[in-house]
């Protein structure tokens, strides 16, 4: 967990009623922190590490997961965790190069910008970690407390030329109602519809039981097959595990299409323990699941995604028919919700 180091409050501050948003430093780096002290419930973000929330704790418990020990050694040797964002494409890209509107575009790995996975694969897209959000805007009242930051895609050359799509990224936190809301939206300048593949790879943890007894609830049709690359093949096959599905010798790292939704359309995934519950609510434009729980550690992902791994790739080979994308001048705006019960 991480512990602030010599944090102090700055002058600006909104509150009304029992929600506050303020700003501090935490082992030098500037933070938001959200609370609903009514509900003894605060969150930590830090604006100049990809606008990562790192901490959501309940009555002093972190219901996020992080290896780290403080801010500072996070801020030095970044590793996802928290609520980490991945644009412009979640997961893995099939080659370096995707497809758009027809047309491939060459990734330059000159650049350096790039994140691979073990097979060399581009990964989890260009934003997880970057400084360059800025905060635009905070404030509470009796109802919530928020925070937006902007991230400017446009002004970056080295963003520009992995992903040529103008465009610029607004991301809300909205603590309200006991539950948090990441809210995304999309802003197209371009002159050309952008292809939609981010995504959120939230890691939680739960106290109260061991990580072999927490019992997950997947709300889910279908598995998608993948390649021994974890790139879907197109196939689709009803989901097969149980509800719940206990963790007990049993690893999920697998993507789910199909969701269940109720009648706000939102489908909702879970992990429990024996009180301790953390919830997360898919928005409807959050069409795909990828669930993570390897064995051996104490975090479960439940990662909310606008497309399929490689959807990009995929929608270009016929494979994938969902792909949602910006028109030019558009807007692509969606939320997902984070729960936490027991704690």
């Amino acid at each position: 967990m991480i512990r602030f180091a010599c944090a102090m409050l700055l002058p600006l501050m909104s509150s009304a009623a029992t929600y506050y948003s303020k700003k501090a430093v935490a082992d030098g780096i500037e933070i938001v922190q959200l609370s609903d002290p009514a509900r003894r419930i605060e969150v930590s973000i830090a604006p100049s590490i990809g606008n990562i929330a790192y901490e959501l704790k309940v009555n002093g418990k972190n219901a996020l997961w992080t290896p780290f020990q403080s801010l500072g050694e996070f801020q030095r040797k970044p590793a996802l965790c928290g609520v980490p964002f991945l644009a412009p494409w979640a997961n893995r890209l099939d080659q370096d190069a995707f497809y758009a509107n027809g047309k491939k575009f060459n990734l330059n790995p000159g650049l350096n910008n790039l994140r691979r996975d073990s097979n060399q694969k581009p990964i989890h897209g260009l934003v997880a970690f970057s400084p360059r959000w800025k905060v635009t805007g905070m404030a509470a009242d009796g109802e919530s407390a928020h925070v937006t930051s902007r991230l400017e895609f446009w002004r970056f050359p080295d963003f520009m030329a992995q992903f040529p799509f103008a465009h610029t990224i607004e991301m809300t936190y909205r603590l309200s109602n006991g539950m948090l809301e990441v809210e995304t939206m999309l802003d197209n300048h371009s002159a050309e519809p952008m292809p939609v593949g981010i995504g959120y790879h939230p890691y939680f943890q739960i106290h109260d039981t061991p990580r072999d007894q927490w019992k997950v609830h997947l709300a889910a049709n279908e598995r998608l097959e993948l390649s021994e690359l974890l790139i879907p093949t197109g196939e689709h096959k009803p989901n097969p595990f149980p509800d719940p599905v206990s963790l007990s010798g049993t690893q999920l790292d697998d993507v789910f299409g199909g969701l269940a939704r109720g009648p706000e359309g939102k489908a909702i995934f879970s992990v429990k323990g024996n009180h301790e519950k953390v919830s997360v609510l898919y928005g409807p434009k959050y069409t795909v699941a990828v669930v993570y729980a390897p064995q051996g550690r104490n975090f479960i992902c439940f990662e909310p995604m606008a497309a399929v791994t490689n959807g990009f790739n995929l929608a270009y080979a016929g494979v994938y028919k969902e792909l949602q994308s910006v028109p030019a001048g558009g807007q692509w705006r969606e939320s997902f919700w984070i729960a936490v019960e027991g704690f």
